[in-house]
């Protein structure tokens, strides 16, 4: 299968998930690490049932679903946004950091085969939530120098670059673990968007090129509430928990599809990291 996807915000029509059998929260990022701390303890039955509320939501956006095999040693494998990126020109296989998620490498080989890759990772460390291919023409990449580094973001960039596309690179602290965390496009005209942390500059290269922002507290985007997936035609799918965000994007005529996610929002990850675009219209 061919896939494509040239923008965050096209028509959704094909989505990669993976069920989380699996799942249990690990030590890996700070919002884990602070999980776990506290005492918490995983819910399976809450887990089940909120994983279920996110797939009724695609399918109630029209999206066909489709699943990689979770296997036991992989406790984050539902967070399939960070082991591949959808390209214009088809998958890329990334280069995971952590060495309790490398294995989820050899799942997108069995979901793609070989020859269903444009390109593989192969420089420094890559992860799919640092990756925003945000229109036709325009990716910005975060690295942190943990999950995604310098020298696995610049070999992605230049894939891009090598087809013309502008590329904006976005340094961060690691405390935030990937871009997604703090960035993400809506509609293709709006973003939320934690400016406190990215800072005026960023903001200002995106209402450049005619990208509004909702701003995103520190407070929230630690709880994943920036973390969000455009659908196309104004709509999203935003956690329920994420209320004032929520509101924002209502009050700009944005149809919000609210699953619970919290049990995954407190393991460092939501919509966006469980999300792989497969396949999207055009803008």
């Amino acid at each position: 299968m061919g896939w494509r996807v040239d923008s965050e915000t096209g028509r959704l029509r094909d989505v990669l998930l993976c069920r989380p059998d699996n799942y249990q929260w690990i030590d890996t990022n700070a919002v884990a690490h602070a999980t776990l701390k506290s005492g918490a303890a995983n819910d399976p039955a809450r887990l089940r049932r909120q994983y279920g509320e996110l797939e009724a939501a695609l399918v109630q956006a029209g999206v066909n679903l489709h699943f990689t095999v979770p296997e036991a040693q992989l406790p984050y494998q539902v967070y399939t946004r960070d082991s591949s990126q959808t390209t214009p020109w088809g998958p890329v296989l990334t280069q995971l950091a952590m060495k309790q998620r490398r294995g989820e490498y050899a799942s997108l080989l069995n979901f793609h085969g070989v020859d269903g890759f444009w390109r593989f990772a192969t420089a420094g460390t890559v992860e799919g939530g640092d990756i925003h291919v945000v229109r036709p023409g325009l990716l910005v990449i975060g690295h942190s120098g943990v999950r995604t580094d310098e020298a696995g973001a610049r070999q992605f960039a230049g894939w891009f670059e090598g087809q013309g596309w502008e590329v904006k690179f976005v340094p961060f602290a690691e405390h935030f673990l990937h871009l997604d965390v703090l960035f993400c496009m809506a509609t293709p005209r709006l973003a939320v968007a934690c400016i406190d942390v990215l800072g005026d500059e960023f903001e200002a290269f995106l209402a450049e090129r005619q990208i509004a922002v909702i701003p995103a507290s520190y407070a929230e985007v630690m709880a994943m509430s920036c973390n969000l997936l455009a659908l196309g035609d104004d709509r999203v799918i935003s956690p329920a928990h994420s209320v004032r965000i929520n509101a924002a994007l209502r009050a700009e005529g944005i149809t919000v599809l609210d699953p619970e996610l919290d049990e995954f929002a407190r393991g460092g990850g939501s919509v966006h990291c469980m999300t792989m675009p497969l396949a999207r219209d055009g803008v």
